[in-house]
């Protein structure tokens, strides 16, 4: 199925229902139809073979996803808070491409020398201007979107997904139509990232009302929830940490709010129980999925996070730190030394299924040859099917020979009341190969002591695992979508650990 047909189908059940709010406008499905085949006129006269768009989303993401795909040429959002040189690296990496761009970001963009047209510009010329077209007729396997990988450690990777990866992901996910009247969905993630891609698709489909919050303020998504009305809501950990810290503030009534899911990176276990307590009456999801599997292929869902957060049984209360159980039509599978994994066993996981897609524009497929996409996230699934993310498996640290998990460490360290929230990783050592270093950001001033901090970790692990430094720092640096920046922190703290080792 083509990503156009998802537009179609949306049209032709309910045209006049609202199906996007951006800043204050209204759209319903007819017009986001007709502004979808008007943009997609202005795309095939551009004799563009890529659109690509920089800038916040709201409206011009879906129009422009929905846009391209009926021009019949691939889409790419570009991250927006990227540098000049590095914003234009990745767009002279994309085919001929057409450049929709928002107004702050034109003087940054132009130096790329590539065609570019102002979003307001190109969004009031499709009011002013309908136009009839007929949607171009779209292989399954041909690339709906590109996405590059945030690039943490190396350069960003470009990754095709088809439509067929993207269809099957929404109607694996979502029933068409499923949607209660009233629903409304709260959508603050970047346009740039998977998961604003995967919402724009699956919330449209459900038949949702999706309620764009373009720079993210947690008064401000406050506000939104209850002057929307708001039923679901997605957020990434960093923004659910301010929410917490707001309703902490000002305790806040959302009566609406029926889910709050949250992803992108791993969510600490103190923020996860805060949010149940604070928000008894929401049901919380924890989302798993990479830019390669086409967004979400585990979850942990509501009923999942109050039992584990009541229960006294340490097995299944232990399932809140997970991401949950594999999503219809995924399989997921852990290896280790060449073998599967049993239940309990560390390995790497593998993950196979229609929605992903294991491809690269410039390296090819990296699936094996029966389809099962390496994500090098380091993980176990327990005896009921419960996947637990152990972090990346380049980022764990050698100590002596010892091979250790930085998650391992980071899960206790993130339950000392003192530790707002804690990164570990492994600093070149000459004698170690690698020592432990702890940066800790505390939840105030005066620091805890770190030796208390190291005994906290020796009285629940190895004492090989202890850290071996212990660091404060006000905030760790992340991503947008609350991914760590732990490359940029190693490199930080290597010069400092090596003079104070000499």
């Amino acid at each position: 199925m083509s990503v156009a047909l998802l537009l179609d189908m949306v049209h032709a059940n309910d045209p006049d229902r609202v199906a996007i709010v951006s800043d204050g406008a209204r759209v319903s499905a007819a017009q986001l139809h007709a502004l979808a085949d008007s943009t997609a006129a202005a795309i095939r006269d551009s004799g563009a073979a890529h659109v690509a768009y920089v800038g916040t989303g709201g409206l011009m993401l879906p129009l422009l996803l929905f846009a391209s795909a009926r021009a019949g040429v691939a889409f790419t959002p570009v991250n927006y808070r990227l540098g000049g040189a590095a914003l234009r690296e990745l767009i002279d990496r994309l085919p001929a491409p057409l450049v929709v761009v928002d107004t702050e970001y034109a003087a940054v963009v132009g130096a790329a020398g590539k065609r570019t047209v102002d979003s307001a510009a190109l969004l009031a010329g499709a009011r002013e201007t309908p136009a009839e077209f007929e949607a171009a007729e779209n292989d399954p396997d041909d690339p709906a979107v590109l996405l590059f990988t945030s690039g943490t450690t190396s350069r960003p990777k470009a990754v095709e997904l088809t439509h067929a990866n993207l269809s099957s992901y929404v109607m694996g996910t979502v029933d068409f139509a499923s949607a209660e009247p009233g629903d409304a969905t709260l959508i603050c993630v970047p346009p740039y990232h998977i998961a604003g891609v995967g919402a724009s698709l699956s919330n449209l489909y459900a038949g949702r009302k999706m309620v764009y919050l373009r720079h993210f303020d947690a008064d401000e998504w406050l506000r939104l929830v209850d002057a929307e009305r708001i039923t679901n809501a997605t957020v990434v950990p960093t923004m659910l940490d301010r929410i917490v810290t707001a309703l902490r503030a000002r305790p806040t009534a959302l009566p609406t709010l029926r889910t709050l899911a949250y992803g992108g990176s791993k969510a600490p276990l103190p923020l996860v129980r805060a949010a149940l307590a604070l928000l008894p009456e929401v049901g919380l999801v924890n989302a798993y999925g990479l830019t390669e599997t086409s967004s979400t292929v585990a979850v942990l869902g509501p009923e999942d996070h109050r039992i584990a957060f009541a229960s006294s049984d340490a097995a299944v209360a232990r399932r809140l730190g997970s991401v949950g159980r594999a999503v219809p039509g995924v399989e997921l599978e852990i290896r280790t030394g060449g073998r599967v994994a049993g239940p309990g066993e560390t390995g790497e996981l593998f993950v196979r299924g229609p929605q992903v897609s294991g491809r690269y524009s410039e390296l090819g497929s990296v699936l094996d040859a029966d389809g099962w996409f390496p994500t090098k996230d380091l993980a176990l699934l327990d005896h009921e099917g419960y996947l637990f993310i152990g972090g990346r498996s380049d980022d764990t640290i050698i100590r002596g020979g010892e091979n250790i998990a930085p998650a391992e460490l980071e899960d206790v360290l993130v339950e000392h009341p003192a530790v707002r929230e804690v990164a570990v990783l492994g600093v070149p050592d000459p004698q170690w190969g690698q020592i432990i270093v702890a940066v800790v950001v505390p939840f105030q001033r005066p620091t805890p002591d770190a030796e208390e901090l190291r005994a906290f970790v020796r009285a629940r692990l190895r004492g090989s695992r202890t850290p071996d430094r212990v660091v404060f720092r006000d905030h760790l640096p992340t991503t947008p979508t609350g991914k760590l920046l732990r490359r940029r922190l190693v490199d930080e703290l290597t010069p400092a650990v090596s003079e104070e080792a000499s």
